[in-house]
């Protein structure tokens, strides 16, 4: 057994067996509903978190199932004053996940018009769709905390805090940007607000995520830095699960029980090949036990959910307890990029999928549990299109980088390299083609 795991200190979530087919037509896995067959797209996963007092079972269980999925509240008798303490969330709760969810589906439909406008340029991929997994994860977080994205970023920034203008200014490429207008929409880093970084390619950011998590562990127990409980998070999609990368340090924080939660937005298509035939085993989640952590299967379209579940896995990082495993079914409702006219997927899958929208879910749990109104609803969403126009005029009138500005933050010694004493390109020196032969 993995010397990660310790049947007397650990609270280990620890999976049933699945089945090896998904099925579309079978209902949602609803982790809460512990006494019946309930399953996900097919599976017959639970959800087990608490270890039972069983001293001859390996890996120690619970037998009541998370409390994760909003259905438990779906009684017109918790509407009452005594029923209120059994929601999952408070009103300010509700509030503020709705509010961080419509910034990132705002902020993204805004991005869409301004690529079509050609205020953008390059790749730009929007995360339409997913937001439960950004919200539900993030807002957990502490400042302290890392995030590790891929380059659909855009969401996850805004969600870990930094402001909307810095990540559209990013995206016009102007130097207000959150990276002076040099990393663009595949690269969004805050060294202010631990945004390790977006990463073009898929599987490179898990890397430095076990890394911001080694670094943690590292100050914690060698430096002696007792208040060093961070926590970093990695997301990446169903695509990366086949890389090398992943494997390996999943093997790496497994090993060192590293404080980070590996999340996987199965999003069920890796820019037009589907999931289902990309992989031997489609169940991602069972490649966390493998390694000797937990693995967890999530309905990704449900922010509630996956902020229970979320709860439990960083809270598990934080005491020290090792990774885990979260694989988030979820599905993003546009092409893979802009670029893409998303042809591939079945337009009856699509249909399926836009009945599930995460925000309209999270409205109808907080209207009908009286957490909040219509009206107060509203006025949420006209805050946030105000930030997003806001956030459009900022980085339309923000100025672009100078050319001088093209080789910073590219070579430790720039000036050594392409930049002459006087700040000016040597390349723009008359003398600079001496010598050499003219083609």
């Amino acid at each position: 057994m993995s010397p990660a795991f310790s049947a007397s200190s650990t609270k280990i979530i620890q999976p049933l067996p699945l089945s090896t087919t998904r099925s579309h037509d079978k209902p949602l896995f609803d982790p809460l509903k512990s006494t019946s067959s309930s399953s996900f797209l097919g599976s017959t996963l639970k959800l087990r978190f608490n270890s039972l007092n069983t001293s001859n079972h390996p890996y120690p269980r619970r037998r009541s199932a998370v409390v994760a999925v909003s259905d438990v509240v779906k009684e017109k008798k918790l509407k009452s004053k005594a029923s209120f303490s059994n929601l999952l969330i408070t009103k300010e709760e509700g509030l503020e996940l709705y509010e961080d969810m419509v910034l990132g589906r705002s902020f993204e439909d805004m991005c869409a018009q301004m690529y079509y406008r050609g205020k953008m340029f390059g790749f730009v991929h929007l995360y339409n769709g997913q937001e439960a997994v950004s919200t539900g994860f993030i807002n957990l977080l502490k400042k302290e905390d890392c995030v590790v994205s891929t380059y659909r970023d855009h969401v996850h920034a805004l969600s870990k805090g930094v402001p909307a203008r810095a990540v559209m200014s990013e995206l016009f490429g102007r130097t207000t940007g959150c990276c002076r207008g040099q990393g663009g929409s595949m690269h969004m880093f805050s060294k202010e607000h631990n945004v390790l970084g977006g990463f073009a390619f898929i599987g490179e950011g898990i890397p430095i995520a076990t890394g911001a998590a080694f670094t943690s562990k590292y100050r914690r127990e060698v430096l002696k830095e007792a208040d060093c409980d961070h926590v970093t998070l990695a997301f990446f999609g169903d695509g990366t699960c086949n890389n090398g990368q992943f494997f390996e340090c999943l093997n790496m924080a497994a090993l060192w029980k590293l404080p980070i939660v590996f999340v996987v937005e199965n999003n069920l298509w890796a820019i037009g090949m589907s999931h289902l035939r990309a992989t031997s085993d489609p169940e991602i989640w069972k490649k966390g036990p493998a390694f000797g952590m937990p693995g967890v299967h999530v309905d990704g379209m449900d922010v509630l959910k996956v902020r229970e579940v979320a709860k439990e896995a960083i809270g598990r990082a934080r005491r020290g307890e090792g990774p885990t495993l979260v694989e988030c079914e979820t599905y993003r409702f546009r092409g893979h990029s802009l670029a893409d006219p998303d042809e591939l997927r079945d337009p009856a899958e699509k249909a399926h999928y836009a009945t599930r929208d995460p925000i309209t879910a999270l409205k109808n749990y907080i209207i009908d549990n009286n957490l909040a109104s219509e009206a107060e609803l509203k006025a949420v969403e006209k805050k946030i299109d105000e930030v997003v126009e806001d956030a459009v005029d900022f980085a339309d009138d923000s100025p672009l980088p100078s050319r001088s500005q093209l080789l910073e933050n590219v070579f430790a010694d720039p000036k050594g390299f392409g930049i002459g004493p006087d700040g000016r390109y040597r390349c723009e020196d008359p003398k600079f083609t001496e010598g050499t032969a003219h083609v």
